[in-house]
């Protein structure tokens, strides 16, 4: 039995750490600044070289125990350490590190720096410290105050799905953010133009809504049909009939609800004939003690007559 139990902790165990490790196949490096000069400020108030992370999955990703490492040779260089709840990133969104070399600042500072005027590869590796999450190499000619950035959050694998930043309107700095920012909606856009007034909208809302209304009264329909076939079932079980051997006219049929109540009226009047007495001893306190041996009229107040 302990065996048996053991195997399934172990297998229970396994496919834990196996579902773990695919939600962490998501997790996408964004967008880098190698040279920060003006830019985003730490925790601390400086400026630093970043790295945006990004939770591809539509599920909340914790990366603790995971790995940064600007060397292929060095896939461990710095363990996201556990016990932080700012470690799981929820779904679709961002979280940035530091790269300063300082990792005694706290979870998200790097124990690694990023080179300007190089190029800099930077890589993610599973728990095991073996399996490449995901990679990239930021080109030397990256200037200071811009960034390396994925065209669209999470996507694309290739040097085309990726480009360079400068602040601009047009190719704008995003940390902590979506690298597009969307904000228009064409769903509404497409409404707007084919149901200005709203009709259509509404039309579709009311059939929804009594669409939802008549599935429920059927369900509920059916549902009082099979109690009333389970109670003439059960009814001519106990009278020792077989129902289905009998014509329609003359199977029992189902106690309506007066019947059912003055049954249950019946079986209350009988179980609560008597009283029960309850055993209990129920002792008041009195406010004030009296005893007619403390009464002043047997008191020796006055003094004998002769």
């Amino acid at each position: 039995m302990k065996k048996r139990f053991l195997i399934i902790l172990i297998a229970a165990v396994a496919c834990c750490m196996t579902v773990d490790a695919q939600g962490r196949r998501g997790l996408r490096i964004n967008e880098v600044m190698v040279q920060n000069d003006s830019n985003y400020v730490d925790d601390y108030g400086l400026h630093q070289a970043w790295i945006e992370l990004y939770n591809s999955t539509y599920a909340p990703m914790e990366i603790s125990s995971v790995f940064l490492s600007n060397d292929p040779a060095q896939p461990k260089k710095y363990p996201v350490p556990l016990g932080d709840v700012n470690t799981e990133i929820p779904p679709r969104q961002h979280v940035v590190f530091w790269a300063d070399g300082e990792p005694n600042k706290g979870t998200f500072h790097l124990s690694f720096k990023l080179t300007p005027g190089q190029d800099n590869w930077i890589g993610i590796y599973d728990a095991n410290g073996i399996t490449l999450i995901d990679s990239i190499t930021v080109p030397a000619s990256l200037l200071p105050n811009t960034t390396y950035a994925r065209k669209l959050d999470g996507e694309g694998s290739g040097i085309e799905a990726w480009e360079v930043r400068d602040g601009s309107d047009a190719a704008y700095i995003t940390p902590s953010s979506n690298n597009k920012i969307i904000d228009t909606n064409s769903k509404v856009e497409m409404f707007a133009e084919t149901d200005g007034r709203g009709f259509g909208l509404s039309m579709m809302a009311m059939c929804i809504v009594f669409s939802a209304l008549l599935l429920l009264s059927l369900s509920f329909y059916a549902i009082s049909r099979i109690g009333a076939r389970v109670s003439r079932t059960n009814k001519a079980r106990s009278q020792g009939i077989e129902a289905k051997s009998l014509p329609k006219e003359e199977r029992p049929t189902h106690d309506s609800g007066e019947e059912i109540a003055a049954i249950v009226m019946a079986l209350h009047n009988h179980l609560n004939a008597h009283d029960k007495e309850s055993t209990i001893l129920t002792i008041n306190k009195v406010r004030k003690s009296y005893s007619p041996w403390n009464s002043k009229i047997y008191g020796l107040r006055e003094l004998p007559r002769r």
